[in-house]
């Protein structure tokens, strides 16, 4: 039915190691190496158990490949250890919300690469068991990010902008000295007009004044 389907859903485990699976890790570095658990209906006896290159579903795995084995009570209490490599260091808390139980990985070394399995079962869930996976990188050193190809976009788009600045400066200067010119025309023509008619008025009036008396 549709509704006990939803309500299967609803109580189903699940393990999450964050948004990528990835991680990287510089040799004889410390590596945090997350996980979480959540569940609807709460747990009891919770086993959660981290594996190193396992393969297998995990419901019987070989003792060399655990590498952190806890148990939690209830969520009013934080996990007690039952057995880990010593390299390992549990740094979770499950009193939380967040049911962290994430560990670090001291002094990686290069044959610590490779793939870890946070593995969770919960037996007030039926025995329901989810896992996550997260590969381990382990470098010499860390690669910087070659910012070539930015650097140049980002001085073509500087340059095209210093263009276009200088072209406005440039197209406002020569409007401005254009408008200066017309300015200075229209000042010569008024002037000029102005003496002509003063000097052709003067010229009128003398003309009249020394035109002769009619007879």
């Amino acid at each position: 039915l549709p509704g006990l389907h939803i309500f299967a859903i609803a109580l189903a485990l699940e393990v999450s190691v964050g948004k990528t699976n990835t991680v990287m890790a510089l040799n004889n570095s410390n590596v945090l190496l997350p996980c979480v658990f959540t569940t609807c209906i709460g747990f009891q006896d919770l086993v959660f158990t981290w594996y190193f290159n396992s393969t297998e579903l995990l419901t019987l795995p070989s003792l060399p490949l655990q590498i952190y084995h806890g148990k939690i009570k209830n969520k009013a209490t934080e996990p007690t250890l039952i057995w880990h490599n010593p390299r390992v260091e549990f740094v979770g808390s499950t009193t939380k919300k967040d049911n962290n139980i994430s560990i670090v990985l001291n002094s990686v070394e290069f044959s610590d690469a490779g793939k870890y399995t946070c593995h969770v079962k919960n037996p007030k869930e039926r025995n329901a068991q989810h896992n996550a996976t997260i590969f381990l990188t382990v470098v010499h050193k860390m690669v910087e990010t070659d910012n070539t190809v930015t650097l140049i976009i980002v001085g073509v788009v500087g340059g095209l902008i210093g263009l276009l600045i200088l072209f406005m400066l440039i197209k406002r200067v020569v409007l401005f000295i254009i408008k200066k010119t017309q300015d200075g025309k229209k000042e010569c023509l008024v002037s000029s007009s102005g003496n002509d008619n003063t000097e052709n008025g003067l010229a009128g009036s003398k003309a009249e004044q020394k035109a002769p008396p009619k007879a």
